[in-house]
């Protein structure tokens, strides 16, 4: 690959916290990643290798995401896969317009919220076969080609299957995450003969091969998606789904269908930032940032503690609105652009107290008048994907059909039983997502133009991620990769927030006065970014030293 700038990641978690320690304001300290014609970040490097070789081959922008999602299904398939959702922002160069799709599935047919309350259900477990939901990935991936791709399915499952098939080293991080999966994927016979070969994980270093997602992934390459939605691939998932009490059908399959969906966005500090609508939590992003907005960030200093604690209050505030008013975009009480109007906003920031840390928020007034993998690509004309694929929880639902080689994620954990909110569980509804790929956008000279695509991957600390590395970037002026580098929190509920190691002792204290109550947590809780800017000439990419991959390109 002459010509290519390529970073590779080989950090071990021993030494991701040994980097830790030594850098007390960021974590590893990686280069950015300089390319003058196209780039490829994902977080596992045969996955940006395989986007990278697609577009020095020809293959546009949208092309390459879906060959690197493709692979990522292979090497790291605790996180995504066949069996999971996707989402995606694109940018179309000769459009000159942003586009979104949903390419989340739906509850199955036979799923009721009594049934599923006389079962035990947990929101947010993993639960097998009954947390599963239509998987929507696959047709994703092929509504993205067939529309604005250049070459077909099958071509970009090719380097996947190859993948599958012949093997490869299992990268250190991922190799610690699939470990720990050891004793949840001994559950199921099925999962526990594909994921744990001679009965446990592999090693890092050590070969991993999955000869039977390779004859599923050329099955569908041979006889198109319908072999999935519908066809004989279709008909042994839901067989063996509804031997073990699962509520799809294959009628629930055939109907399947991705939505383009319109992006919302809001302005910031001369940027707009763009999401996707409900039934995702892109809204949090972007109701964070509007009730942050009039805070002067930058003189409370990055990472201190008044500048957490509004943070980490803002969170909580979008996050209780989340509960409450996001779910299936068809069943909303309150719409997004009322969600982010002023009059919403202006009562959501009357409640940040910028002394005190919240131990209960409730969600707004229902009425005004006004959660895992992330890849980005973007290619020498000028398009930019950014795009996220998921299983939900490691290993999602932890059932495999046997033979097909994919674990079925477990999406339906994202429905509530409370009754009467958007996210209630339903026939047919799409569940809460925390998937959320990200945009940015700023005015050159009247004209909107594209300016980063970016993403950060992990269940709830994705909006709130979203924030810190937008406010690292756009208010404190780091570059990319300092800016994903940088030292994050996150909260998880009532007090309890999580800081990394480079965050001081002397904020940890201020924090805890203020009520917040700190907890620890392992470097993956905090998820994993990747990020591509468009220069005036050329491109500049980030990847997260907390996962495996890089930003490559050429």
């Amino acid at each position: 690959m002459s010509g290519a700038i390529t970073r590779a990641c080989a950090l071990t978690l021993a030494a991701w916290s040994a980097a830790a320690a030594q850098r007390p304001s960021t974590l590893a300290g990686r280069s950015t990643v300089y390319a003058p014609h196209g780039m490829v970040a994902t977080s596992q490097p045969l996955a940006s290798a395989a986007g990278l070789e697609v577009l020095r081959t020809g293959g546009n922008a949208i092309d390459a995401a879906v060959a690197a999602a493709a692979v990522l299904g292979v090497t790291e398939p605790h996180m995504t896969g066949l069996g999971g959702d996707m989402f995606a922002l694109v940018w179309l160069a000769k459009e000159r317009r942003l586009i979104a799709l949903n390419a989340s599935g739906r509850a199955g047919s036979r799923m009721r919220r009594d049934t599923l309350a006389a079962r035990g259900f947990r929101a947010g477990s993993q639960q097998g076969a009954m947390s599963v939901t239509v998987p929507g990935a696959l047709a994703g991936w092929d509504l993205l080609l067939r529309t604005h791709g250049t070459r077909s399915l099958a071509q970009a499952l090719a380097p996947a299957i190859g993948y599958a098939q012949d093997g490869f080293p299992v990268t250190p991080i991922i190799a610690a995450q699939w470990a720990e999966q050891t004793a949840f994927l001994q559950r199921d016979s099925a999962a526990a003969a594909t994921f744990l070969p001679g009965g446990r994980a592999p090693r890092a270093g050590e070969w991993f091969r999955n000869p039977d997602l390779a004859r599923t992934m050329r099955t569908i390459a041979d006889e198109g998606i319908g072999a999935f939605y519908g066809g004989p691939l279709g008909a042994r998932l839901i067989a063996h789904l509804e031997r073990q009490g699962g509520f799809l059908t294959l009628d629930d399959l055939r109907r399947n269908r991705p939505d383009w969906v319109t992006p919302i966005s809001v302005p910031f500090r001369g940027y707009r930032v763009w999401e996707l609508p409900p039934n995702n939590q892109g809204i949090a992003a972007l109701e964070m940032l509007r009730i942050l907005e009039p805070y002067d960030l930058r003189a409370m200093g990055h990472n201190s503690a008044p500048y957490l604690h509004h943070l980490i209050e803002a969170k909580k505030l979008a996050y209780a609105d989340l509960a409450r008013f996001v779910g299936d975009a068809d069943h909303l009480e309150l719409p997004p652009d009322a969600m982010l109007s002023d009059a919403f906003i202006a009562e959501r920031r009357s409640h940040l107290d910028p002394a005190r840390a919240a131990e209960r928020v409730d969600p707004g007034p229902a009425r005004t008048r006004s959660e895992t993998i992330y890849l980005t690509v973007a290619d020498a004309e000028g398009n930019m994907v950014s795009f996220i694929n998921s299983i939900y929880d490691y290993f999602g639902s932890g059932v495999v059909v046997p033979g097909t080689g994919f674990a079925l994620h477990n999406r339906g954990a994202g429905f509530t039983l409370e009754p009467g909110l958007p996210n209630t569980a339903a026939p047919g509804k799409r569940p809460f997502h925390t998937l959320i790929p990200g945009f940015v956008t700023r005015l050159v000279d009247g004209r909107e133009e594209p300016y980063m695509s970016f993403g950060l991957m992990g269940g709830g600390v994705q909006a709130q991620g979203h924030v810190q590395f937008l406010l690292n970037h756009l208010v404190f002026g780091m570059d990319v990769q300092q800016a994903i580098d940088a030292a994050r929190f996150r909260h998880y509920d009532g007090l309890r927030v999580a800081l990394e190691a480079p965050v001081g002792d002397d904020v940890r204290a201020a924090l805890a006065a203020m009520g917040h109550v700190l907890i620890e947590q392992p470097p993956i809780a905090f998820g994993g970014a990747q990020a591509i800017v468009r220069l005036p000439r050329g491109w500049a990419a980030g990847s997260d030293p907390r996962k495996d991959g890089m930003a490559i390109g050429y």
